[in-house]
């Protein structure tokens, strides 16, 4: 670190509004708080006021953090616990990974969001922006990293909204049953029941923003529809969202399958992480293949997740990082 950002300096904040300043240092102060601990610094409020004191690069980016969500507030949402996180993320990460759009040290950054009728989604971490920016963009998707990064639970939010905009008729949802080695057949119940155990964090996703009622409702009627890679084949699927979740595991054969699945006005997006291949030994991932073959094509974009982007608990990423260390020094 240099000595410049080692420089001790203090700025005062002032917010034109009474109200939103108050919602944005949040009750008894407690978004203050959280923003201190995180930056290292000292923060006093006083009325719509705010001073700053500490090192100088920490408090440029405790700075645009409160100008950020101060934003947020004058738009009409609210901001809790999780929205700072996000924006302290957005800011440390947009400061550290110089490739990475939005780098540019601006008052305040605004986060791409998706919006459904039950929920707005809001981007947690520069790649989260870049691929909720693709998957408006592109007609195929490629979320690649590790779980917990929000790669399917941004994929289903996409495909609800552009549902909600009747923009596209139908969902359907996909990934290989590895586990029982794509004899579904065998397996006890419709094909529902057969594959439900497999798409678990789909559904979890998809309650999160519709209601129960209305997904079991789309789902009998259709409108949503659970499909197994296995029985995708020989289909040319047409104003829907397609969406393939632990594609690590599909084969070659499997990927270009899917992929070629592909109707008119319908989006493909495909989640995985390569690190967790369940295939037998000497199988190729389908995923890693595609990514390879693909990248660079008009209208298809690929976006890679790290362990600094996983958005549960914040320990699960240093547990990421620490596997995939041990796992290079094998």
């Amino acid at each position: 670190m240099s000595n410049k950002e080692n420089i001790i300096s203090d700025i005062e904040l002032a917010f034109e509004d009474n109200r939103l300043a108050m919602r944005l240092f949040g009750e008894f102060d407690q978004n203050l708080a959280m923003i201190e601990q995180r930056f290292n610094i000292r923060a006093n409020p006083r009325g719509n006021h705010i001073i700053l004191k500490g090192e100088s690069a920490k408090i440029s980016q405790a700075q645009r953090v409160l100008a950020s969500l101060y934003a947020q507030l004058e738009e009409g949402n609210d901001i809790a616990s999780a929205d700072i996180d996000a924006m302290i993320r957005m800011v440390e990460q947009t400061d550290s990974q110089l490739s990475l759009p939005n780098i540019a040290k601006k008052s305040h950054i605004k986060m791409s969001r998706i919006s459904t009728r039950k929920a707005i989604i809001i981007a947690r971490s520069p790649a989260q922006d870049a691929y909720m920016r693709a998957l408006k963009q592109n007609d195929v998707i490629f979320g690649v990293g590790p779980a917990g990064t929000g790669k399917t639970y941004l994929a289903v939010a996409c495909a609800i909204s552009m549902l909600e905009r009747d923009e596209v008729s139908r969902i359907i949802l996909s990934r290989p049953a590895v586990e029982a080695g794509e004899r579904l057949g065998f397996l006890p119940g419709d094909m529902k029941e057969k594959v439900d155990p497999y798409l678990r964090p789909l559904y979890d996703a998809l309650f999160d923003m519709m209601q129960p009622e209305k997904v079991e409702r789309y789902i009998e009627n259709g409108i949503i529809e659970i499909a197994p890679l296995a029985f995708m084949r020989g289909r040319t699927l047409a104003n829907s969202v397609i969406i393939l979740d632990e594609a690590q595991n599909t084969t070659s054969v499997q990927m270009k399958m899917f992929l070629t699945r592909l109707g008119e006005n319908s989006k493909i997006i495909i989640a995985g992480d390569p690190s967790q291949i369940d295939l037998m030994k000497g199988q190729k991932s389908g995923l890693i293949e595609a990514i390879d073959l693909l990248a660079g094509i008009k209208n298809i974009s690929i976006k890679r997740f790290s362990a600094k982007d996983i958005v549960r608990h914040a320990l699960v990423g240093k547990i990421v990082e620490a596997y995939q260390k041990n796992s290079k020094q094998d």
